[in-house]
């Protein structure tokens, strides 16, 4: 099979799906049809959280229900395991690899040092790294401007803030979700020339301690910064920004959500009036894509990155007070085309 390193722009319409994929709830394993290994297709492993986290494994299991719908074929969507290690993760891909799926993703950097090992000793099948970059000849690194839509989001807040004092939140102290800081306090500070302050939060130092896992852990971290008169709170948390979104509605003040539109999770809609907006990444599209050109036989390779220009980072405007806050529709729209033309350049860290 050909294989190309150029990024297939495919128009990827998985929003849809994110309300689906949590719908669905339940354990997670094998789904679709058909018993052959020929038919076997995508399959994902997912980050710490899993399936059910309304937000980064959601939107990925949302592109893996696209491709079976489409592509009408057998998937797998694996679970991960408490306090799994790499050795852990490398026997999970590479039963998958070996039971015939292709591509086989692992959803989340934590699967880069199993992704390597097991690249390699697969060499006919095509594997997925989403938020990392894994070298290999059947590796495709799928990648986002998150800083991006964090921009953005830091815009929302700065003009719907009326304390002038917003939050952040952040997982776990690494270098991904230092860009969603980065470009959030940027867009904050540049459309409120600096008059309104952000206070950051990182709930663990590494994924172990639960930084991604944990709603207790951002519940107290965002009552905290409430209690410092934040209102508005930004999360990019995975699962613990569930307890960010809960304290802010609480305390009924804006939540920020982060990857899928959390507005529209029906898990979350006993706090959707307070979540403004959320910070969009594309996981499912990408997802999705990477299927689509296994499917193709002209399977993606190499760094993938998704950005504004692709619509594979965004800003979600369900929340109909999103267009009703003055002025921050017309921000939002002229922060997108200085991101696109590069006029204005976000910051990663």
């Amino acid at each position: 099979m050909r294989r190309i390193s150029n990024l297939t722009r495919v128009a990827v319409g998985v929003a849809s799906l994110a309300l689906a994929a949590t719908a669905c709830g339940g354990t997670s394993g094998e789904s679709g049809g058909g018993g052959s290994k020929e038919d076997m297709g995508l399959a994902i492993a997912y980050d710490i959280g899993g399936k059910g986290d309304q937000s980064f494994n959601d939107a990925a299991y949302a592109g893996l229900q696209k491709a079976e719908k489409e592509f009408g074929y057998k998937t797998a969507d694996i679970e991960p395991t408490e306090g799994e290690t790499d050795a852990d993760k490398e026997q999970r891909l590479a039963s998958l690899a070996k039971q015939g799926y292709n591509p086989v993703i692992g959803v989340g950097f934590a699967y880069g040092p199993a992704m390597q090992a097991v690249a390699e000793k697969y060499p006919d099948t095509t594997f997925g790294i989403v938020d990392s970059v894994v070298e290999g000849d059947n590796v495709a690194s799928l990648v986002f401007a998150e800083e991006q839509a964090s921009y953005l989001a830091g815009v929302a807040a700065a003009k719907a803030t009326k304390t002038n004092t917003v939050g952040f939140v952040g997982g776990v102290d690494i270098p991904l979700i230092h860009k969603f800081e980065a470009g959030y306090k940027q867009g904050v500070e540049e459309t409120s020339g600096g008059k309104v302050k952000v206070i950051s939060q990182y709930l663990t130092q590494t994924a172990e301690e639960g930084g991604f896992s944990s709603p207790d852990k951002g519940k107290a971290a965002a009552e905290g910064q409430i209690e410092k008169k934040a209102d508005v709170v930004y999360q990019a948390a995975g699962l613990s920004g569930q307890g960010v979104i809960e304290a802010a509605a609480k305390a009924k003040v804006w939540a920020i959500g982060v990857d899928s539109d959390q507005y529209q999770q029906e898990a979350l809609s006993a706090y959707k009036n307070y979540i403004l907006t959320s910070a969009l990444k594309d996981v499912g599209g990408s997802v999705y894509t990477l299927a689509k050109s296994v499917e193709d036989e002209k399977p993606l390779t190499g760094t993938q990155t998704f950005d504004l220009k692709v619509n594979g980072v965004g800003l979600s405007e369900s929340n109909p007070e999103f267009a009703k806050i003055a002025g921050l529709q017309d921000a939002v729209n002229k922060a997108k085309e200085g991101i696109i033309d590069g006029s204005i350049k976000v910051k990663t860290e």
